[in-house]
């Protein structure tokens, strides 16, 4: 997901700093110019949350206490030649370690133009609209459960992409096409079934009937500085991706997603979200991390125009279901107010929803959580 940056100063950036410095783009704290075509500039990400569940604390039957480090993130980006980008972004591995750092993005970007561009290395294949929001511009605070493609980390996978966007009839339309490592080499997918290194395939077009998104990621609110209307219509597919060595099974993924945020005559802005996945493993008997089934969510959210104190009061709905056909099926509600102080870059969330998975009882859960950017 695009992200905001700053740089890692050396020396003989400090001693010109004062002259150096210049205000970057949207969510960009500084940039350092070196010439005409070259900068460099970097920032950081942090969302840190509380979150109480029922039933899940050791004892097995009081409500679980904790304090999560959701995402601590360092970009950084920069330019070395008229055509020619980098970004290399940092992600903390929720194991449990706070010493474990993990490449998160590492691209070299070839942007020629609108219609064409290359980028090649670490980043989020072309996939759902959630995905390719990563958690700082998602509309919730958490990741739809229902969203389930192959990936590395975080979403992310290594691989090659052409992206680009055009302009027809008044209507932009971007296309995303990429080959990736998919079920593979550890991947949390990989089961050892593709023993001839097949390669995932992966695909995106959005359709932007409204105001256009540019860029290779989006998000899923713009509070206001956007009319959108959007459909995204993602495919996946892997030969021998899950299944055994002995039996290796296909996998083939798509998905229908769709955003409408409009700003009101009062200058609420209202939105609406909603995806639909469909998951095909074909039959396969081991699935790694994968998901053989169908799913939906939506999403319904109200920005109140006024301005109380710092920020501006969000409501929001939103509804899961997941029906796993290697699994117990899944359904959540929950029902959540965002405090937004400085759009993507400083906000506060609150929520309060219920869990039912098939065959076992359900729980609440309450989580309250800041994000901050730079």
């Amino acid at each position: 997901m695009k992200k905001p940056n700053l740089c890692v100063l050396t020396a003989s950036c400090l001693a010109a700093l004062s002259s150096a410095v210049t205000t970057g783009p949207a969510r960009a704290a500084a940039t350092v110019k070196i010439d005409d075509t070259k900068w460099v500039s970097v920032g950081a990400g942090l969302r840190t949350s509380f979150n109480t569940v029922e039933d899940a604390a050791a004892s097995g039957n009081d409500r679980s206490k904790d304090f999560r480090l959701d995402n601590i993130r360092l970009y950084v980006n920069g330019q070395i030649h008229e055509y020619i980008k980098f970004t290399f972004n940092t992600e903390r591995q929720d194991d449990g370690s706070d010493d474990d750092i993990r490449v998160l993005d590492a691209i070299g970007q070839f942007e020629f133009n609108e219609l064409f561009n290359v980028w090649a290395g670490r980043f989020l294949p072309p996939s759902d609209r959630s995905n390719l929001d990563g958690p700082f511009y998602l509309a919730a605070w958490n990741f739809p459960f229902v969203s389930n493609y192959p990936a590395i980390f975080a979403g992310r996978d290594d691989g090659v992409a052409l992206w680009g966007e055009t302009e027809l009839q008044g209507t932009q339309v971007k296309y995303q096409v990429g080959a990736f490592q998919g079920c593979n080499d550890g991947a949390a997918c990989d089961t050892g079934a593709n023993t001839e290194d097949d390669l995932l395939y992966a695909g995106r077009v959005t359709v932007n009937l409204w105001d256009p998104e540019p860029g290779y990621y989006n998000a899923s609110t713009y509070y206001g500085e956007k009319d959108i209307l959007a459909i995204g219509l993602v495919v996946q597919t892997q030969s021998d991706a899950v299944g055994t060595a002995a039996d290796p099974k296909d996998f083939f993924g798509w998905n229908l997603d769709g955003l409408m945020e409009k700003k009101l005559a009062n200058d609420g802005v209202v939105s609406l979200e909603g995806a639909y996945y469909d998951y095909d493993l074909d039959n396969a008997t081991v699935t790694g991390s994968l998901i053989d089934g169908n799913g939906y969510f939506v999403l319904l959210s109200y920005l109140f125009p006024q301005r109380i104190g710092i920020g501006r009061f969000q409501p929001q709905f939103r509804y899961q279901d997941l029906d796993n056909d290697a699994g117990p099926d899944v359904d959540q509600w929950e029902l959540g107010v965002n405090y937004i102080i400085d759009g993507h870059n400083a906000r506060i969330s609150a929520l309060y929803g219920q869990t039912d998975p098939s065959g076992r009882s359900d729980s609440d859960f309450f989580q309250i959580g800041l994000q901050l950017q730079i």
